[in-house]
């Protein structure tokens, strides 16, 4: 199965799934959400007070203006109240995001750590199919939805319809029912356009999106293979490349700019001319001597108190409908399943002892058939067993089984006389040590990428293990040391020097099975037969499993297997095969003939 990682299609509602997936990291802090509450509430209370202590300035005001001798003191303190009331509803705000910005910040990390762990569960097929660059924006974008969501739906659509709900009363009962019609239907329609338009330009949202993906996904690939770019002389063709991957995410990006425009200006004309008519019924009023100046102060106030939120709900709606797509995207990541499970009551693998089996063990890639065929063979515990074909053939397939990468398609693998199946992946992998083919590194220091074969090795051990590796001489070479930096997947170092960085790793690691992939194919002559003798001494008494494609290399094995098209063709020590002048000795002489 191919996994699909594009945004999901947005439903034309909210979706209720993504908050219920959310809620239950916000429950451990329910003291924190209950206090955040109890200042929302303060906070709506001085906001809805302010317009009424206008009202009273002003109205003080003018009644002064006839009198002789006019005191100031009133005015003076009402214009303190409103100072006082102003920053009590800025502080109460504050507040509110200082005791929910704790619970959204756990939220975040413990989703995005969830997601993180669970991506490393997955099976080699979808990390295979994955592309990096753009699964990390998922997450990213999924994660930074969660704090939109929480902060601006909780505290901000919420509260702006409670305060919308007073304001309305309040008119009402105060000024008539004209001006609250005048809201209601004000409100309606902005809603209302804002739904719709919003609704219309999410696949420009979700175009430019995609866009960012696609460039970003490019440039990182680009960039990891820099050297392969540089082999060939396409500077020139990767920069075309992104270079259209920039000018479709442009286009996306223009088309998301005029869509937001036609937004943004529906809902500009629909607030001026709301406002417009409520000043003008407060002036025909103030007129008509039923209103006061304070009161036309006060309606105008609320207005505005009404409509800057709602001009930001307008704002939020847009972007939680696009934090929603991304949240979804991101738990859409957690509902994939990998084809590689262990049972719910796997318990750990004890081990015996470190023989391997292989029981009519049959699997075939995606779109590949019958990579390997009714296999059987059988590695004795502390035997050394070597595999050699040509490419193909299912060699490195075999550790890939061993690993439970991947699950055999039907036979089965033991290991100590216990089916792998039976028991967890993690003690499984725990007995085997490789040395793959292809080295890959963490940009890190030399010490951590060996010392990461045994995170709790000492110093001392992991010297030992490079030494072991050849690696010393190298090491000491080096200004820094151990403490060299690899660069990102270890391109500092040579071929050779990151497969030896491989093999101390691994044999840092000391289990009882151990596995070389092509472990010395990187190697000079010189540090191949140093190294060769090495892993023979510390292959001794553990079970070995040797992928070679140099046979000189492997002629010390107590049983060599040739593979070819997914089966064994021929089995047995080096000279049973020269003897049995087969696939094997053709491919000896082949290989000698090159060195001569």
């Amino acid at each position: 199965m191919k996994h699909d990682f594009t945004i999901p299609d947005p439903d034309s509602q909210f979706n209720l799934r993504v908050f219920k997936q959310v809620l239950p990291y916000l429950t451990e802090y329910k003291s924190r959400i209950i206090l955040a509450f109890c200042c929302l509430a303060l906070a709506k209370v001085a906001s809805v007070y302010l317009p009424f202590i206008l009202k009273n300035t002003v109205d003080l005001l003018e009644k002064q203006q006839d009198l002789a001798s006019p005191e100031l003191i009133l005015p003076l303190m009402l214009v303190a109240a409103y100072g006082l009331v102003r920053f009590t509803n800025v502080l109460f705000s504050e507040l509110r995001d200082v005791l929910f910005g704790r619970v959204t910040e756990s939220a975040m990390r413990q989703i995005s750590l969830k997601v993180f762990s669970h991506i490393h569960q997955l099976d080699l097929e979808f990390h295979l199919n994955r592309k990096t660059g753009g699964l990390a924006r998922d997450i990213e974008r999924g994660v930074s939805g969660i704090s939109f969501v929480m902060r601006f739906f909780v505290f901000n659509i919420g509260p702006t319809i409670l305060e919308l709900s007073f304001v309305v009363g309040i008119l009402s009962v105060n000024y008539g029912v004209k001006y609250a019609l005048v809201i209601i239907v004000a409100v309606f329609l902005y809603i209302l356009f804002s739904v719709k338009a919003t609704n219309w330009r999410i696949k420009y949202i979700k175009e430019a999106n995609l866009a960012d993906n696609q460039s970003n996904s490019r440039a990182v690939d680009s960039l990891l293979n820099f050297e392969t770019v540089k082999y060939f002389n396409n500077e020139g063709y990767e920069k075309a490349e992104y270079d259209k991957d920039l000018a479709q995410w442009q286009n996306a990006r223009r088309k998301n700019r005029l869509s937001l425009f036609a937004l943004n200006g529906g809902q500009a004309l629909i607030i001026a001319l709301a406002m417009t008519a409520t000043l003008a019924l407060a002036s025909l009023d103030v007129a008509q001597k039923n209103m006061t100046l304070g009161d036309f102060v006060l309606v105008n106030a609320f207005m505005m108190q009404i409509f800057i939120p709602l001009n930001f709900l307008g704002f939020v709606y847009r972007e939680i409908k696009g934090s929603l797509t991304n949240i979804e995207n991101m738990f859409k990541l957690l509902a994939i399943k990998s084809k590689t499970f262990e049972d719910g009551n796997a318990k750990n693998l004890e081990l015996i002892n470190a023989c391997i089996e292989f029981k009519n063990v049959s699997f075939s890639y995606q779109n590949k058939k019958n990579t390997i065929k009714g296999l059987t063979f059988n590695i004795e515990a502390g035997k050394k067993i070597a595999i050699v074909g040509p490419s193909g053939a299912g060699k490195s397939t075999i550790t890939k089984l061993l690993y439970r990468f991947y699950d055999a398609s039907s036979g089965d693998i033991l290991i100590s006389h216990k089916s792998i199946k039976s028991y967890s992946l993690d003690s499984v992998r725990k007995l085997i040590a490789i040395v793959p083919q292809d080295t890959v590194l963490f940009n890190n220091s030399i010490l951590e990428n060996v010392r990461y074969g045994r995170l709790s090795a000492t110093d001392k051990e992991v010297n030992k293990a490079i030494a072991d590796a050849q690696l010393s001489d190298f090491v000491n070479s080096l200004p820094d040391k151990l403490n060299t930096q690899v660069g990102e997947r270890g391109l500092k170092l040579s071929g050779g020097e990151k497969q030896r960085v491989a093999i101390a790793r691994s044999l840092l690691k000391n289990t009882p099975i151990l596995i070389f992939d092509e472990a010395t194919s990187s190697l000079d002559s010189h540090n191949e037969a140093a190294i060769m003798e090495t892993l023979k001494q510390v292959a001794t008494g553990h079970t070995s499993l040797v992928i070679a494609h140099r046979l000189s290399t492997i002629i010390d094995a107590d049983e060599i297997l040739y593979m070819e098209k997914g089966k064994i063709k021929e089995q047995g020590t080096h000279q049973d095969l020269l003897v049995k002048n087969g696939f094997y000795a053709d491919l000896w002489r082949k290989q000698s003939d090159v060195v001569r």
